[in-house]
């Protein structure tokens, strides 16, 4: 399984390009479907974006921000992500893929980061029985690490999350675009 872990980290990305293909090719996106598609897009753009600026990778286990409330907020944007472009898709086929890509790719790609995590940050498993792994608490975690300090904007700075806000851009300009043309 640990292998496969490793697999999916490495083609997660390069498959991610090559669904973005598959999915323009297979949407049929409407003005009110891209609208109901932003309901999803837009937060879970907020929720990257919060998220990446409490990361600090290697230094310290993130608890607080978002991470109070889930282990894997930026999954979670992700996934809201996803079936926001799903919906403003219009096809079937495209929630179908989603489901199966980030069943396949994603939940490995989830337990092979927390056994790193458990390895490298003792108190992890203390958080990890009060925070969920995916959906999220109604209240953050009562012992979230508030010394790591607020939202940094330079940290989202430094992890680049503007990329997916660039990426949403450019996908929206390309289904409206192929609602104008086709």
């Amino acid at each position: 399984m640990a292998e496969y872990s490793r697999i999916a980290r490495r083609i997660r990305v390069p498959l991610g390009f090559v669904f973005a293909v598959l999915y323009f090719w297979l949407a049929h996106p409407t003005w009110r479907f891209l609208a109901l598609g932003a309901l999803l897009i837009v937060p879970g753009l907020l929720i990257r974006a919060f998220a990446s600026g409490h990361v600090r990778k290697n230094e310290a286990l993130a608890t607080s921000g978002p991470y109070a409330y889930t282990r894997n907020p930026l999954y979670l944007g992700s996934l809201l992500m996803g079936i926001g472009f799903a919906v403003a898709a219009r096809s079937w086929w495209v929630g179908g893929v989603l489901v199966v890509m980030f069943f396949a790719i994603y939940l490995p790609v989830i337990r092979d980061e927390e056994a790193y995590l458990r390895q490298k940050f003792p108190e992890f498993e203390e958080y990890a029985r009060r925070v969920p792994r995916m959906f999220p608490r109604i209240t953050p975690h009562a012992d979230a690490n508030e010394t790591a300090g607020g939202f940094s904007f330079d940290l989202y700075l430094k992890h680049r999350e503007y990329n997916a806000l660039l990426g949403v851009l450019a996908m929206f300009a390309a289904l409206i675009a192929k609602m104008r043309l086709f």
